[in-house]
């Protein structure tokens, strides 16, 4: 690693290529590896995965189409500096080595940079950390193969980060729940829960499904790979680092445990991500289901939970995902939480104000980003 004068480390470039080049106007559309094509395949079949999979992981195929993913996504640089618009030229002159070194066991993945989101409550942040762009295409490569194999796990109670699945089905699949008769919830908030995973229970609940040693040691060497503030390294000896492509997969595969577990039990329960209610037919069940599957999550998935968030409640009294229900001619309804409808507000004006410096097409791109963003993905109402 090469150090900067800022003292950021940036990632020594490899001598040696092997990859095709192309006349710069065909960049774009160019892809990483040599344009051979292979079949593509959805590896489901756990059975067959006593090894190998780190070959599947690292085919040109999969590795063209995680790096097209990670330009199109773009993002914010990691400590290295590169940004996506150099991802390719560094591939195409470094993939060969790049590969070598994931299938040697060598690849060593960098330090996240930290990032801190402001978040509702004042003075609170959400931490995310950035990977640099060459971690996140083999973290997108690895997330690009692993996700068909435990897609078969997951539940149908789990909406987050998974293919044709979002918030919204999962405020259709309260609703259906309340509409059965199920009006009393268990809300749940696990504290600080990207921070907090047990890295070994992970690594234990992966090793179930994957038989390649090799691939469990690279994830491994992401969760480990520490993080930087300022220019002050720090381990990661816990946790799962928000920011990178592979991490929703991570969160939803060590929260599936907690999903099976609770139908195991029959509840009837939505999750999206790391928000979770679970429903009931009454307070003095839900409060019953709260004490007994409390021991479960801190005792065996070693989460923890936060006990002055977590709260029982008729259906009518809580926020999930950004919004509420109420009954209306006997049918349960939502409509956008208070506190949502104010985030919204608060972030329009930053946007169209006439002191943040910005010109009118700037303003005008920026809100409508926004909106767009929101209606999508219900950023702004989560």
């Amino acid at each position: 690693m090469n150090v900067t004068e800022n003292g950021m480390k940036y990632r020594q470039p490899l001598k040696e290529g092997y990859l095709q080049r192309v006349p710069a106007e065909q960049e774009g559309n160019a892809e990483v590896y040599a344009p051979s094509r292979i079949t593509e395949n959805n590896i489901t079949d756990t059975d067959s995965l006593t090894g190998g999979l780190l070959e599947k992981i690292l085919d040109r195929d999969n590795m063209n189409k995680a790096f097209k993913k990670v330009k199109s996504n773009k993002g914010a640089c990691g400590i290295d500096g590169m940004g996506v618009e150099e991802l390719l030229r560094y591939l195409k002159e470094n993939g060969q080595q790049l590969t070598q070194a994931i299938q040697e066991g060598k690849y060593r993945p960098n330090p996240v940079r930290r990032v801190e989101i402001p978040k509702e409550e004042k003075g609170k942040v959400r931490r995310l950390g950035i990977p640099t762009v060459v971690d996140r295409v083999v973290q997108q490569a690895i997330t690009q193969v692993l996700s068909p194999i435990f897609e078969r796990q997951f539940s149908d109670s789990s909406f987050g980060f998974r293919p044709k699945r979002s918030a919204h089905d999962a405020i259709r699949r309260c609703q259906k729940h309340v509409d059965e008769g199920y009006k009393y919830v268990v809300d749940m908030d696990l504290e600080k829960y990207f921070d907090t995973v047990n890295q070994s229970k992970l690594i234990e609940v992966l090793s179930r499904t994957i038989k390649d040693g090799r691939v469990i040691s690279l994830i491994h060497k992401f969760l480990r790979a520490g993080v930087v503030i300022g220019h002050k390294f720090e381990g990661t000896e816990v946790g799962v680092p928000q920011g990178g492509p592979l991490s929703p997969l991570l969160s939803n595969i060590m929260l599936n445990e907690l999903d099976k577990e609770l139908e195991r039990r029959g509840h009837r329960f939505v999750r999206y991500a790391d928000d979770m209610v679970i429903l009931c037919k009454s307070k003095k069940s839900a409060k019953r289901t709260l004490e007994n599957i409390l021991p479960y999550i801190e005792g065996k998935l070693f989460l923890k939970v936060n006990r002055e968030k977590t709260e029982v409640g008729h259906i009518s009294k809580v926020k999930f995902l950004g919004y509420t229900f109420y009954r209306h001619k006997g049918q349960t309804r939502v409509r956008i939480h208070p506190k949502a409808v104010a985030k919204m507000k608060t972030r329009i004006k930053e946007l169209t104000a006439r002191s943040n410096g910005m010109g009118n097409e700037q303003r005008i791109f920026n809100l409508r980003k926004y909106i767009m963003d929101g209606l999508t993905t219900s950023n702004w109402l989560i």
